[in-house]
């Protein structure tokens, strides 16, 4: 029997499992809830009407919200928000690889400030972007690996972000295998085969946004091969809305419609794709 085959017979076995004790009477005591692990609901976009953000958010079964910081920039705003929902918004600090340039010192020792100064969710957003700018290559594998490094030291998930840099992510992540790293590839738009190298390397999760729902994405034909239990839900609003409100700005409600897709992708209820990823969305964060 081929190793494809008795991946799918484990994978399908699982969801059964999972699909017997939904429907178990201990179950139907549990509300579904969700865990949208990755939005920049601070940002500017927002300001107008946060509010019902949160609450559209909460109307849908969103239990948490996970917020990545970006830069030195959105800092203040992120933490005003987290704020202003404790227990609900929680923060991430990281340096985001788009905001490396001459001055990325200054903004990794800002990183180590906050670290030292509280407790954080994660380190994140962190990564290798080269769609926009490739200028600062080297500086992005120094601040990624400066910024790995504290993953292990303060014991946090790392959120990490790819972008056109898969290879080169993962020969930075090299002199990390089998240290305990974990963490979650924010935004995973890859192959199956890039699946299942991160998978391998141990201790990641992969995030699945509104581009599953995209017909021309192609993800969905990957995720269907990748165990649920590797997945988790986000939106990274206000970006890549799902279908049909793709265009338009994204938020945190719009994590159910993206757990609607994974619900159609593994032939399963919406019920236990929430049940499942927030699972794995608890583990990962220790929420």
């Amino acid at each position: 029997m081929c190793d494809g085959l008795i991946e799918e017979i484990i994978q399908r076995l699982h969801i059964f499992t999972l699909q017997r004790f939904h429907n178990s009477p201990v179950s139907r005591f549990n509300a579904s809830t969700l865990i949208d692990t990755h939005s920049h609901i601070y940002s500017e976009e927002f300001d107008a009407d946060r509010a019902e953000v949160i609450q559209r958010a909460k109307s849908v079964g969103v239990e948490h919200i996970i917020l990545p910081n970006v830069d030195s920039e959105t800092l203040p705003r992120m933490l005003a928000l987290e704020a202003e929902y404790p227990g609900y918004c929680y923060s991430a600090i990281g340096l985001h690889p788009t905001s490396v340039k001459e001055n990325y010192l200054e903004e990794l020792a800002l990183v180590k400030s906050e670290l030292k100064r509280r407790n954080w969710i994660a380190i994140g957003e962190i990564g290798i972007d080269l769609y926009w700018d490739k200028t600062f290559l080297a500086e992005q594998i120094k601040a990624f690996q400066q910024q790995l490094d504290w993953a292990l030291e303060y014991k946090l998930p790392g959120i990490i972000h790819v972008r056109d840099s898969f290879r080169e992510t993962m020969n930075a992540l090299e002199p990390f295998r089998n240290k305990g790293l974990a963490g979650v590839f924010h935004s995973f738009t890859g192959t199956l085969e890039e699946a299942q190298e991160i998978i391998a390397f141990g201790g990641f999760k992969l995030g699945i946004n509104g581009i599953v729902t995209f017909k021309n994405s192609g993800l969905a034909a990957v995720v269907e091969n990748i165990d649920l239990k590797h997945i988790l839900l986000e939106t990274d609003s206000p970006y890549l809305t799902p279908a049909p409100y793709r265009g338009k700005r994204n938020e945190s409600a719009y994590t159910q419609l993206v757990a609607n897709k994974l619900a159609e992708v593994y032939h399963c209820s919406p019920e236990l794709i929430d049940e499942q990823t927030t699972l794995n969305a608890k583990s990962l964060f220790a929420i």
